[in-house]
């Protein structure tokens, strides 16, 4: 599985969590083909929780961008986040993905990122493509 995804949009990203003293976090919309997850666009969403070890997004935010995928022909095809330690699935992060089950984009403070999937109560690693367009 291959988690496809433009340099802009990683860049925005890992911008962001340099510059943040709290979790970020957002959506990833597109659409997967085969084994294949190809991010579109990256929706930036508010971490209602303020905290810099922990991120929730409000329900009602969460149906707007849900919403906006559907008007533009999209799917959440994966979450991103922000840690201020190493981008990988925390407790907290495993729960969430049992809801959500599509791939997670965990990035850091320092420009470290990671792409993971449950799969049968198991963490599996995403290969991250970066494309120039």
């Amino acid at each position: 599985m291959r988690l496809i995804i433009k340099y802009e949009y990683l860049f925005m990203i890992l911008e962001k969590a340099k510059e943040s003293r709290i979790e970020i976090c957002g959506f990833l919309l597109g659409r997967q083909e085969d084994n294949d997850i190809i991010v579109k666009e990256v929706v930036f969403t508010k971490n209602r929780l303020n905290s810099p070890t922990a991120f929730e997004i409000d329900p009602l935010e969460i149906l707007k961008v849900l919403g906006y995928a559907d008007k533009k022909g999209l799917e959440p095809v994966g979450i991103f986040h922000s840690h201020l330690c190493k981008p990988i699935p925390s407790e907290r992060d495993i729960r969430g993905m049992r809801l959500w089950r599509n791939v997670w984009l965990i990035v850091d403070n320092k420009g470290t990122y990671g792409a993971f999937i449950l799969k049968d109560e198991k963490i599996d690693g995403v290969k991250v493509e970066i494309t120039q367009s």
